[in-house]
């Protein structure tokens, strides 16, 4: 007899459908095969289910088992494939009977005693089932929320092999899971952290609230001790708040990782990721024989902080280059290419020299001589420097500002500008249909059309490409910084000051460094 269900397998992020097609010889060998392209965790899956089925009280069939996974040439590398099997195994057998087979799709892990255990993507998963045109997808009961999220399609959350039993052959009814977004926000959307925390540093968050608002790369150079791991682990909070389609993106990615905390439907704060310096390449972009996500898209909406940069390895570093242009990230194996969304603000902080203190600092702490230094500076290839648009100096606190119980800038002070600065940007490029666009996304025709200056602007430009030996992506990155900061500045066009400023962000390409 044979038995068809539906199901899905991840590749990447996205969920491929799966046909599950189980047929049982009654007067063959007895023996299981599994056909279908199945990897590891896959092939395995026969012995969990057998086990199971005769630990929830089902009667494993003694014939031969032939199991066919298509399409036949799409790997299949996951455990959530073990309750479709099942399912299919006990219709085969004639032990459950069910019409919803062709209107609901499943997918979960089977324990031995039968169980369910949450499978990576339920969210891409819910999302392909909806594309497919079914009607629901079974899902365990731990991935449940996070699959609700998907308009259009029910979302059935089981605990077992027991429950998914009774809901198919309905003899257990069992409502399909809401999902308020409001209530989400409420309670997974809120932050306990705030700028007013960083004591001193007034300057470093005038450059913070530039960089968020134009999502503009930023690197931020002092010794240890200054703050800036404070300042970058907060700028989160100053970024609008994700939109629901933001957060269907990042959520697909975090689900396809598992990464998404548990009972949380969905990913509502803006991520901000932190990986040490020791991280491989295939950690930094993805990789694998199956592509995974690697961190950039991890921080895919949000910011990746990278600390002491130099740290990293330089091959490593410079496999940013393509996502910090492009906005993604594409991983080619043998069975294809596969590419991530890795849009994301990237942050970085390091010391002036390997000692922590620049050669000049005049506090007399140990320093290194100008040749160490500028070893050490030159880990960061150049390339890669001219892709970052904020170099901040961040020097040390003085005890004044330290001792001062007056508070410095807020989070929603700092939030406020830059919500204005990025609705004069929706407001500019939207009219020409580009409402997603940022100043820090802006190519040279964009710079062309959205970056007037003034004549006085014109003309410091001009001496400040002379006097500093900028490169080109140097030229166009101080527009863009300009260009936000006249936005915070509710100027149309780019004035002195507004240039002037911009130019003081870029600290590396002066000659003194």
């Amino acid at each position: 007899m044979l038995a068809q269900l539906h199901s899905f397998s991840l590749f990447g992020i996205d969920a491929k459908s799966v046909q599950v097609e189980v047929d049982i010889s009654p007067a063959a060998m007895p023996k299981t095969i599994l056909v279908g392209l199945a990897e590891a965790a896959t092939k395995e899956s026969t012995h969990r289910i057998e086990r199971a089925l005769v630990n929830t009280g089902y009667a494993r069939p003694v014939d031969r088992i032939v199991i066919n996974l298509s399409p036949a040439d799409l790997p299949k590398d996951a455990a959530s494939l073990d309750l479709p099997i099942a399912l299919g195994i006990l219709a085969a057998d004639g032990q459950l009977s069910s019409e919803k087979y062709a209107q609901y799709a499943a997918v979960g892990e089977l324990a031995l005693d039968g169980n369910l255990r949450p499978a990576k993507g339920a969210l891409s998963m819910a999302l392909a089932a909806r594309d497919a045109g079914l009607k629901g997808v079974v899902v365990p009961a731990a991935n449940g929320h996070e699959a609700s999220v998907v308009e259009g399609v029910e979302t059935i959350a089981v605990g077992s092999l027991a429950e998914a039993v009774g809901f198919f052959t309905d003899q257990l009814h069992i409502e399909p899971l809401p999902f308020r977004w409001d209530d989400a926000v409420t309670e997974y959307g809120g932050y306990d952290i705030d700028f007013v925390d960083v004591k001193g540093q007034e300057f470093a968050k005038r450059a913070v609230t530039v960089a968020a608002g134009g999502s503009h790369h930023l690197l931020m150079i002092g010794p240890p001790g200054t703050g800036k791991t404070l300042l970058a682990s907060r700028i989160s909070t100053i970024l609008p708040n994700l939109s629901p389609e933001e957060s269907l993106q990042t959520t697909r990615i975090w689900s396809a990782v598992g990464r998404l905390p548990p009972g949380q439907p969905l990913v509502l704060k803006r991520p901000f990721r932190a990986p040490h310096h020791t991280i491989s390449e295939a950690g930094l972009v993805g990789g694998g024989s199956i592509p995974a996500p690697g961190e950039i898209s991890l921080a895919h909406n949000g910011v990746l902080f990278l600390d002491e940069l130099p740290e990293y390895n330089r091959r490593t570093l410079e496999v940013l280059r393509q996502p910090l242009e492009e906005g993604n990230v594409t991983i080619s194996r043998a069975l294809g290419s596969t590419t991530f969304p890795a849009d994301f603000m990237l942050v970085a902080a390091m010391n002036p020299t390997p000692s922590g203190y620049h050669v000049a600092d005049g506090t007399g702490r140990r320093s290194d001589n100008a040749a160490a230094a500028e070893r050490y500076r030159s880990r960061i290839s150049g390339p890669l420097l001219d892709r970052i648009d904020v170099h901040l100096e961040v020097p040390q606190v003085p005890f004044r500002d330290l001792a001062d119980a007056k508070p410095g800038t807020d989070t929603a002070t700092m939030r406020a500008q830059v919500h204005e600065a990025r609705a004069r940007q929706r407001s500019r490029y939207g009219k020409d249909g580009l409402p997603q666009l940022l100043n820090g996304r802006l190519t040279a025709r964009h710079l062309r059309r959205y970056c007037k200056l003034t004549s006085d602007a014109e003309g410091l430009l001009k001496a400040a490409m002379e006097e500093m030996g900028l490169s080109a992506r140097a030229h166009d990155r101080i527009l863009r910084v300009a260009r936000t900061i006249a936005d915070l500045d509710a100027a149309d066009v780019i004035a002195a000051v507004h240039l002037s400023e911009a130019i003081n962000y870029r600290t590396l390409d002066r000659k003194y460094w």
